[in-house]
């Protein structure tokens, strides 16, 4: 079942499922780039490259401006802010469940001792 949401957050996560996407992402981590550029390391056509950026523009990750004849896209980085805030509720979780790991292990080379 293929649910469509404009929820902010699944828009977030949504752009992040896809490697290319990704990939994409921390291209423009280290600065603008046009659709060539971003273009370049994949094995996919430039409407496919579109389509990529459309998504990420689409969720704010990115903003697509206009230089000259070229659209630069730059990296918009508060999505990602939400999605760590996101995570951190359940980083207790993590830490108190690799606590219980810690000690158990622990337990057993006592015992193995």
């Amino acid at each position: 079942m293929i649910h469509t949401t404009d929820d902010a957050l699944s828009l977030t996560f949504a752009a992040l499922a896809d490697p290319t996407r990704r990939a994409m992402l921390a291209r423009l981590a280290q600065g603008p780039a046009t659709v060539k550029e971003l273009a370049e390391p994949f094995n996919i056509s430039l409407p496919a490259i579109s389509k990529h950026l459309k998504v990420l523009e689409h969720a704010g990750l990115i903003e697509r401006g206009r230089e000259a004849q070229w659209r630069p896209a730059r990296l918009q980085a508060a999505p990602l802010k939400d999605v760590a805030q996101w995570l951190e509720l359940y980083r207790q979780n993590w830490e108190e469940s690799f606590d219980r790991l810690d000690e158990y292990l622990r337990r057993i080379q006592k015992e193995k001792a």
